[in-house]
């Protein structure tokens, strides 16, 4: 009754180091307010060199923050888009139109049809990008963050991607 095996064999490893663990370091995107309010959740995984980058807690927050069983429960603010922990969901204020270059802005990271963070495409590809399963033709930076989607961004080997999220309660 453990997990089944075709899900152990898409797994990978969380990478170690600042390269795979990046923190947030960019500006708040839109006005911060002191209150988190409604939120609508998106899912976002990053894939580099057969390991997982974990999407950074704190993205669209300002310090000083308080924390409860690992995950953000207060800031000084929190901007347009947030995360709260290190699980790549991603809070919307409802009714904005934001996209996966808004999301790399506020972390700090880099995003481009070559780049992912500190990852680069080998020679003569590109970063797979994949929303709800199926792959994004366009520029990584275009992809709408929308409530419920499932984003994946492959930078190295082809990772199977999910084709959905479980979102928590209230997201």
């Amino acid at each position: 009754s453990g997990i089944p095996r075709a899900l152990v064999l898409e797994s990978r490893p969380i990478g170690r180091g600042v390269r795979f663990q990046p923190p947030a370091t960019g500006p708040v995107i839109g006005r911060c307010r002191r209150r988190l309010g409604p939120r609508n959740g998106v899912h976002v995984e990053v894939f580099a060199a057969n390991r997982v980058v974990i999407v950074a807690a704190g993205i669209g927050t300002r310090p000083p923050w308080t924390f409860s069983a690992g995950r953000i429960s207060g800031a000084s603010c929190y901007g347009e888009l947030v995360t709260l922990e290190p699980t790549g969901v991603v809070l919307l204020r409802p009714g904005l139109r934001l996209s996966l270059s808004d999301l790399f802005r506020a972390w700090g990271e880099p995003l481009s049809r070559r780049r992912v963070a500190a990852f680069s495409a080998s020679a003569g590809m590109r970063v797979g990008v994949f929303v709800d399963g199926r792959r994004w033709h366009g520029s990584p930076a275009s992809v709408p963050l929308a409530k419920h989607s499932e984003i994946v961004l492959e930078v190295g080997p082809y990772v199977p991607p999910h084709p959905s999220y479980t979102f928590p309660p209230g997201t």
